[in-house]
């Protein structure tokens, strides 16, 4: 980001703007093409390999559905906050006006077309055309679709569970297989993030002709999702371990700030799932059965940091862009950050695709995301300590028991 960043202002300072779009941009547009490029594979994979995944709940029957809806339920009032925090404090709106025209004229052929492949019925049930794919191949072929791939994905799994797991271990296995592969692909296309960052920074400052305003901008969209995970961690938390469970709120600060701390260094809810369960169990006393299944389904669908943080980065960018969302896109928000929130790759950086998905979900470019990438390794650390904090909150949710050593 600092490489970027003064790149920009010298070019802008020595008058070499042109060369900065001609041969330094195009490698940041490639950073996120490429995330673009796995988006819908890899929310395909994930969804169909944690529904077909679920016929554990079978065993667990009564904890595994109390268990997701209480992630869904954490998910949804973290992106209540990030919606509530973003619009009240209005970042994005920060922007100079000029800056906000160029901005709109830069991407506007983008937003028409986005607009433009929306369905012409405008009808009560109108939202179901963007739900229900006539053609899934087609809808695979296009990111703006992922409702219709998600739906699609859900509809497989669930139809593959009702055949039984000895038909469907085959199915399984491979797209735990393809879900592997996924993975590696996204990871090579993390570290190419440093270089992706500077060359979207450099094109970001010369765009603005290096205004210092955009860095006020910046900074308050910082602080817009900074404030988000504390009250979620030091005030949502706290109040519900207090109202529904046996365990001190003291007891349960003490023993998952070194969880935290571990999770903020690594930035990979996956990396830190040995430490979340080793602390749930032995720490705060949660039953062994119950930390087996609460915590790795925690570290696959329950992102109560990075769906705040989603939501607060959707609006920042419409409003910079000078976008007014409707009550419907500020729903589909809800609905798609709720349920791509499984398809969230614990890995550092694995929002960043989620993210292009929810963006042209609602009309907003993708390359909007070019705005805060710059300044979101600090905040992905942060929402990593939030997301695996929500297990330690959930599993100690639907214990039948504690155990007080």
């Amino acid at each position: 980001m600092f490489i970027g960043v003064v790149a920009g202002l010298i070019a802008v300072g020595v008058n070499g703007q042109q060369f900065v779009m001609d041969w330094i941009k195009p490698w940041g547009q490639l950073f996120i093409r490429l995330l673009q490029l796995v988006a819908v594979p890899l929310v395909f994979v994930s969804l169909v390999k944690g529904v077909i995944g679920m016929s554990d709940i079978s065993k667990f029957s009564k904890l595994g559905l109390k268990t997701i809806a209480l992630y869904v339920i954490t998910t949804i009032i973290a992106i209540l906050l990030g919606i509530t925090l973003v619009t009240t404090i209005k970042p994005g709106q920060f922007f100079d006006a000029s800056q906000t025209i160029a901005l709109e004229e830069r991407f506007s052929q983008t937003v028409a077309t986005t607009i433009g492949t929306q369905s012409a019925y405008e009808g009560p049930l109108s939202f179901l055309d963007e739900i229900i794919p006539n053609n899934i191949f087609a809808a695979i072929g296009d990111n703006r679709k992922m409702m219709q791939v998600i739906f699609f994905a859900m509809f497989f799994g669930v139809a593959a569970l009702s055949i039984g797991k000895k038909k469907t271990k085959p199915v399984l296995k491979l797209f735990n297989s393809l879900y592997d592969i996924i993975l590696k692909m996204v990871d090579y296309i993390i570290r190419t993030a440093p270089y992706g960052v500077m060359a979207l920074m450099a094109a970001l400052v010369v765009s603005s002709a290096g205004d210092i305003r955009l860095f006020g901008a910046l900074g308050l969209y910082a602080f817009t999702v900074v404030a988000g995970m504390f009250i979620i961690m030091f005030i949502l938390y706290p109040l519900v371990m207090k109202v529904f469970t046996q365990i001190p709120v003291k007891r349960f600060l003490k023993e998952s700030y070194p969880l935290q701390l571990f999770a903020f260094t690594t930035s990979s809810s996956s990396a830190t799932l040995p430490v979340t369960m080793n602390i749930a169990e032995h720490k705060l006393g949660i039953p062994g059965e119950v930390v087996s299944f609460v915590m790795p389904v925690g570290a696959t669908i329950n992102m109560d940091g990075t769906s705040c943080f989603q939501a607060i980065s959707v609006i920042f960018i419409a409003q910079v862009l000078g976008l007014d969302l409707t009550l419907t896109q500020m729903l589909t928000i809800i609905l798609m950050t709720t349920i791509s929130s499984i398809g969230t790759p614990g890995i550092p950086g694995g929002s960043y695709v989620i993210l292009t998905m929810v963006l042209t979900s609602v009309g907003i470019p993708a390359h909007g995301l070019a705005l805060i990438l710059g300044i979101d390794r600090p905040l992905d650390m942060l929402r990593t300590s939030v997301n695996v904090t929500g297990d330690l909150v959930v599993a100690a949710l639907v214990s039948p028991r504690i155990e007080n050593n």
